[in-house]
C-alpha cells in the first residue's frame, strides 16, 4: 500500500504535534510529506530530521535562510520554502494527498482554502477558516470536489454521531439538535467578582486538555465554544436554534446528536486530539491512535450544565454573531484575536475580553462576504478598530 502523503501545517503546535505521533505509529500508512511551522526553526528542523519529509515551510521569509541551514547541519536533504504564497502552492500541487490545516488563527484561512480548491482531503483543525470564511469554504469544497474532515475533537464527533458523518439535510435526517459540550475551562463555577484579577498562567492551566495559549484563553471566556457554534453550522447546515452547548467537566463525552424520536448519540472518549486525528486519516476505516481505552466505571459520574453566559459573555457574543450573519462572525474573531492577545501581554483584564469584542461588533455592522480579499479587508479593519478601541480603554 502506498502510504497516504501528507501536509501537516503548523506541525510544531499541539494539534500538529497530535498528527505527527498517530502518523508516527503507521509508517506504512502515512507518510508527512510537507510540514510548516510559523516561526519557530528549531524545532521544525527537529521534526524535519525525525520524519524526513520532501518539503518544508517556514512562515516567515526572514527564517527561510536560517532553517535551510538548521537543516543542513542536521543532515536532512529536502526542499525550503517559506511565506504564505508557498504555503498555498505546497497544499495544491502533487507533494500531498491530505492536508492538516492546523495552523493557528486567520492566518490559516488561504492555505486552507488553496488545498479545498485543490481536491485534496481536508482535515480542518483551523476552526477560523469555516468560522470566517463558511460560504468561500463551501465555493472552495464544491470546485475541488475533495473531502472535508472535521479533527476538532466536538467537530469530529458530531461527524462520527451523524448518519453518513455529514447528511445533505439534518431535518431529513431526523436531526433536532447539535450538542456541543463545553469543559468549562479553568474558571467554571466563578462569579465575575472573582474573576477581575485573574492571570495569563491561570487562563491557560486548562483541566483537561493541554492546547497553546491563545486556544487556553479561548477555553477560558468560552469564546472557543462560541466559534465551534458557527463552525458547527457552518460544516453541517444547521440553523442557530439547532445547535446547543452543555458544559460537561469530565470532557469525556464530546458532542451529542439529537434525533427527532427521542434518542441521543454521543461520542465519548479520553481527551486526546489523537482519538479525532486517527479517525479522521482513516476515514472510512478505523485505526489505532495511542489513546488508552475509556475505562467508564474507573471514571466515574458524568455531570453536565448549562453555560453561564452572564459570566462568560463570549459564548453569547458568537451567537449574535451568527445571527447578525454576512462577516459577522469575521470580525468577532478577529476582534477576539486581539483581545486575547492584549491579556496574554498583561494590557487587558479577563473580563474586558468580552467588552472589546462587543464593542467593535458593535462598531462594524455585519457586510455579505464576497471574496477572500474584501475579507481580509474587513479582518484588518476589525483588527485596526480593535486595537484603537484597546488604546483608549487602556489609557
Amino acid at each position: 500500500m502506498t502510504p497516504q502523503r501528507i501536509a501537516v501545517l503548523g506541525a510544531t503546535g499541539s494539534i500538529g504535534g497530535s498528527a505527527l505521533d498517530v502518523i508516527a505509529q503507521h509508517p506504512g500508512r502515512y507518510r508527512a510529506s510537507v510540514l510548516s511551522a510559523h516561526r519557530n526553526v528549531d524545532a521544525l528542523a527537529e521534526l524535519c530530521a525525525r520524519f524526513r519529509p520532501d518539503l518544508a515551510i517556514i512562515s516567515d521569509p526572514a527564517l527561510e535562510g536560517a532553517l535551510a541551514h538548521k537543516l543542513a547541519a542536521l543532515g536532512v536533504d529536502c526542499m525550503v520554502a517559506a511565506g504564505p504564497v508557498a504555503l498555498e502552492q505546497a497544499v495544491a500541487g502533487a507533494l500531498c494527498d491530505t492536508v492538516l490545516a492546523a495552523v493557528v488563527g486567520a492566518a490559516g484561512l488561504n492555505s486552507t482554502l488553496a488545498a479545498a480548491r485543490s481536491g485534496k482531503r481536508l482535515l480542518l483543525a483551523n476552526k477560523e477558516s469555516a468560522v470566517c470564511a463558511g460560504a468561500l469554504l463551501h465555493a472552495a469544497l464544491r470546485e475541488g470536489g475533495g473531502a472535508l474532515l472535521p479533527v476538532d475533537s466536538e467537530h469530529n464527533a458530531l461527524f462520527q454521531c451523524l448518519p453518513g458523518g455529514r447528511p445533505d439535510h439534518l431535518a431529513t435526517a431526523g436531526v433536532r439538535r447539535l450538542i456541543l459540550t463545553a469543559s468549562g475551562g479553568p474558571f467554571r463555577g466563578r462569579t465575575r467578582g472573582e474573576l477581575g484579577h485573574v492571570t495569563p498562567a491561570q487562563a491557560c492551566a486548562h483541566p483537561n486538555w493541554v492546547m497553546g495559549r491563545k486556544i487556553s484563553v479561548d477555553s477560558a471566556t468560552l469564546m472557543n465554544k462560541g466559534l465551534e457554534v458557527i463552525e458547527a453550522c457552518v460544516l453541517f447546515g444547521a440553523q442557530r436554534a439547532q445547535v446547543d452547548v452543555l458544559v460537561h467537566p469530565q470532557s469525556l463525552v464530546h458532542a451529542l446528536v439529537e434525533y427527532v424520536d427521542g434518542a441521543v448519540l454521543a461520542e465519548l472518549g479520553h481527551p486526546d486530539m489523537r482519538t479525532a486525528l486517527a479517525q479522521a486519516l482513516a476515514w472510512p476505516e478505523r485505526t489505532s491512535s495511542g489513546v488508552p481505552f475509556l475505562d467508564l466505571a474507573a471514571r466515574g459520574k458524568l455531570e453536565f450544565e448549562h453555560p453561564d453566559t452572564a459570566t462568560f459573555r463570549c459564548l453569547d457574543l458568537a451567537y449574535q454573531a451568527l445571527a447578525a450573519g454576512g462577516d459577522a462572525p469575521a470580525i468577532l474573531n478577529a476582534a477576539n484575536e486581539i483581545a486575547v492577545e492584549a491579556f496574554l501581554a498583561g494590557s487587558l483584564p479577563f473580563l474586558a475580553i468580552a467588552d472589546l469584542i462587543e464593542a467593535v461588533l458593535n462598531a462594524l455592522p455585519a457586510e455579505s462576504v464576497r471574496t477572500v480579499e474584501s475579507l481580509i479587508h474587513r479582518d484588518l479593519t476589525a483588527r485596526a478598530k480593535a486595537r484603537a478601541m484597546l488604546a483608549r480603554m487602556c489609557c
